[in-house]
Order: C-alpha cells, then structure tokens, then sequence
C-alpha cells in the first residue's frame, strides 16, 4: 500500500489541567502521500497532539483530521482501531508504552504480524531487527532492555507490516550515533521503495534534515 495523504483542517485541541491548555489552535497540516515531514518544535508546543490526533488515538475539538479517505474525527471507535491494525503506525514518546513488557522483541513482531490485516506481506522480522542492532537481545524480554533498545523495538513493530502511513514521536531521543544513524536509513530506505507516509515529531535537526518538509510548532501553532 502506497501512503496517503494526511491532512489538519482548522484543528482545535485544549485540555482541562489546573488551567485551560491549547495544545492546538486553529492547525492546519497537509502532508502529501508518500512524502516526509518533519514537526519541529519545543517540549509542549503541541507536537505529540499532531501525531496522536491523526492516529486517531485522540479527538479534536474542533476542526478536521484526514488520512486519505479517513475522517478520523468522525470515524468510531472499532473502525480506528481497524484502521491502526492496517494502516497507521504510530510510536510514540515513551518506548516501551506499545510493547508486551514480558515478551521477547522477535515475539513482540510476530504478534503484530498475527493481529495485522496486511495487504502485503509484512517484513521479515529476524532481518529488521538486525537492520536496528537487536538480534544479540531479540529473545531478552523487553522489560529488560535499555531505553535505546526498547525505542528501536518499538520502531520495528511499527515497520514490521509495512503501513502506509508511519507517526513517530522523538524516534532517536535515546539512540546513540551508530543506532540512529541505522534508523535513519531504514526510514529513508521505506519512504523511497515504499513510498510510505512520514510525520516525525523531532528536537533533533539532523532528523529533521532528511525531511521533505519541516513544519515549525510554536504554542499550538503550525507554520511551514
């Protein structure tokens, strides 16, 4: 499956903490299908919303969220959750947030690859894991794996059945040079074959550097 576009529509997105929060005010977004972007921003400016708005993980206030025929604003609840099994991957910032803590990272792809409505035949799992340095630790259970480690299994998992559309919250932040620069690689390597769709939200200018587009977030604002 080829990307698809993504799109913010007059977006709104607050929440109720001691005070009022803006997370987004009035965001619009278009990402062509099959391109790269990058959200570039300070912590809090709004970036995560983005990404867990158009995985449907979140709703706005107002405003609309499209990914390709998708109104993720006003589909129900299953049919998103149907909608990440096929087609949108998302990690997020904390990385073992998505994986089974108790199971091995080979075992944590196996079961996406079980649970996925693949319209592909999704990646081999032992030559991903290579590809990001975890065969030495692909049979330790995740719960005791470094940061590092963790955050590269679950990039992995979110690559492993091949979507067409990839979310990615600081997918470096606890990499070193060598890891970082593997990943790097794969994500560009998957955006030219596979013509996939990238958002990754990023402090890391070198990131950011291999995008097609940056989009600078600033106190829930979006300017290209």
């Amino acid at each position: 499956m080829n990307g698809l576009e993504l799109r913010l529509l007059d977006v709104t997105r607050t929440y109720q903490a001691d005070e009022l929060v803006v997370a987004l005010d009035r965001a619009d977004l278009v990402v062509p299908a099959g391109s790269c972007t990058a959200l570039v921003g300070p912590s809090g400016s709004g970036k995560s919303t983005v990404l867990t708005l158009l995985a449907g993980l979140q709703r706005p206030d107002s405003g609309e969220v499209h990914v390709g025929d998708f109104a993720m604003h006003a589909l129900p609840q299953r049919r998103l959750q149907a909608l990440r099994a096929e087609t949108v991957a998302a990690v997020l910032q904390v990385p073992g947030a998505g994986l089974l803590p108790w199971a091995s990272a080979r075992e944590n792809l196996a079961l996406v690859l079980r649970s996925a409505v693949c319209t592909r035949p999704g990646r081999e799992p032992d030559e991903l894991l290579s590809r990001l340095g975890l065969s030495s630790v692909a049979e330790i259970p995740v719960a005791r794996l470094s940061g590092g480690e963790q955050q590269r299994v679950a990039l992995a998992t979110a690559l492993v059945h091949r979507p067409a559309v990839l979310l990615l919250d600081e997918p470096t932040s606890q990499l070193d040079a060598r890891s970082r620069g593997a990943a790097l690689e794969l994500l560009d390597e998957i955006r030219r074959e596979e013509h996939a769709t990238l958002v990754i939200a990023t402090h890391d200018e070198e990131v950011a550097a291999v995008a097609d587009a940056v989009v600078r977030v600033r106190e829930g604002r979006l300017v290209a």
